[in-house]
């Protein structure tokens, strides 16, 4: 079973890129989630999110990168 979290490591693996990058990305997208008033953990980012916003087709990154602020 998965976590409802990932951590640098696996944001490094599933984008192909350093982990220095991966925990910039991290705290980007934190950032986003805490501007909509949602918790955070430093370090980790909701899968679902980075799913949302990294990996997923075109029409359905627009729609969750339209809510935030």
């Amino acid at each position: 079973m998965s976590s409802q979290f990932m951590n640098a490591e696996e944001v490094a693996g599933a984008t192909g890129m350093s982990k220095s990058y991966a925990f910039k990305l991290i705290k980007t997208l934190n950032a986003e989630l805490a501007a909509q008033g949602i918790m955070t953990i430093p370090g980790k980012v909701q899968r679902s999110y980075f799913e949302a916003r990294l990996l997923s087709a075109p029409s359905r990154q627009k729609a969750a990168m339209s809510h935030v602020g």
